[in-house]
């Protein structure tokens, strides 16, 4: 079996790498960067701080940041009249999954042209696009190092997953002192999202050797990390550890693929505007346990990466030690259910058809060791509500 691997040209990685991003670009050869990023980042200085480099490195930036939380189709003409303005031949994201999604989606319609519905999976993107940098603020999205971006169709709420190596950007700084200002609620969305990468790369039916490695090593620092960037936000070591770790898991599953939780998570996302992270943590432990005795031995491997089983421990108890811990973590990290995060139940239930269809469509159910009927996930939406 051959596996295509696919990761950034370069990575620049460790505490003040954010200054080296001018030097980064120009030696890309673009000299029109357009950086996108969110107001936050623009109000915090941030923004600010990455237009200075590129400028002292002779380029001349321009700057969009109109992005809003899961971006939309309608939220791209903004973005798009700027870089068309501005004859941008890049484009830098800076920010957390949405400004990273923004960015990867206007450098291909920058080229291209047409609409996000004509790109969406199952169509392959190969390009043309112009190249993207990318300069995350999260630890967990690992969108720095994946071919993927997903956007929502204004017109139905669909949350459309739209893969291929054009959205794959050219190059990445990984700088966790971006993440120290993150709230404890994102550190822990943030983080469960990273491992939720990560363990699905590793039990997807397209894993292979080199995103093993990645996803293992991942599981591993989440579990010794996590509890405590949401514990202590100005923890250093930790802060870096999530950010490698967030990166690790992004190129594990941008050269494997996400399965159920995360065909599952766009659709709750997309209708009730859930952070996707968040939407992530309230799926996890349940259609984890649905899974696990399909590929006991892949989810065993998780289980001792983790820390919550040895060697020793048959693969079916390691499995379920960690459906177990999963339930343990997102009780420590205060994840909500659907009804304490206030969703109406009636709504919520009217929508699971119409959600359970949306999950399928997306493609991601189908990497799951257990493939799902549209009945079964409608019963896991079910389920997790309250």
């Amino acid at each position: 079996m051959t596996s295509a691997i696919m990761q950034p040209r370069e990575l620049r990685i460790g505490g003040g790498a954010i200054d080296q991003i001018g030097e980064l670009v120009a030696g890309l050869g673009i000299g029109r960067p357009l950086v996108v990023t969110d107001g936050f980042l623009l109000s915090n200085g941030t923004a600010e701080r990455v237009l200075k480099s590129l400028e002292n490195a002779g380029l001349s930036p321009r700057l969009f940041s109109g992005t809003v939380p899961d971006p939309t189709t309608d939220s791209l003409t903004a973005g798009l009249e700027v870089l068309k303005e501005g004859d941008c031949d890049a484009v830098v994201g800076l920010g957390g999954g949405s400004p990273m999604d923004t960015s990867k989606a206007l450098a291909l319609l920058g080229v291209q042209g047409g609409e996000m519905s004509q790109y969406k999976a199952p169509v392959r993107n190969t390009g043309p696009a112009l190249p993207i940098i990318a300069v995350p603020t999260t630890a967990g999205s690992g969108s720095e190092a994946t071919q993927f971006t997903v956007i929502t169709d204004s017109a139905s709420d669909e949350k459309m997953l739209c893969p291929g190596p054009a959205f794959l950007p050219v190059a990445a700084v990984i700088d966790y002192e971006l993440t120290l200002s993150m709230p404890a609620r994102l550190s822990a969305d943030t983080g469960v999202d990273a491992l939720t990468h990560a363990v699905e790369a590793y039990v997807s039916k397209r894993a292979n050797p080199f995103s093993d490695a990645l996803c293992l090593t991942s599981i591993s620092t989440i579990a010794e990390y996590l509890r405590r960037v949401y514990a202590d936000g100005s923890d250093t070591q930790a802060r870096a550890a999530m950010m490698l770790a967030a990166t690790q898991a992004g190129i594990a599953f941008s050269n494997s693929s996400v399965a159920l939780v995360h065909g599952m998570s766009r659709p709750l996302g997309a209708h009730f505007h859930v952070a996707h992270g968040l939407s992530n943590a309230m799926l996890f432990p349940a259609v984890t346990e649905f899974s696990a005795n399909h590929a006991p031995a892949r989810y065993a491997d998780c289980a001792r990466a983790y820390g919550v089983a040895s060697e020793s421990t048959p693969d079916e108890a390691a499995a379920a030690a960690l459906v177990d811990e999963l339930q343990n973590l997102c009780r420590d990290l205060a994840v909500p259910t659907p009804a304490t995060y206030g969703i109406d139940e009636s709504t919520w239930h009217r929508l699971i058809p119409v959600m359970a269809e949306q999950a399928v469509a997306s493609g991601s159910p189908a990497n799951n060791p257990r493939v799902p009927a549209v009945e079964e996930i409608a019963e896991l939406y079910a389920q997790i509500y309250d």
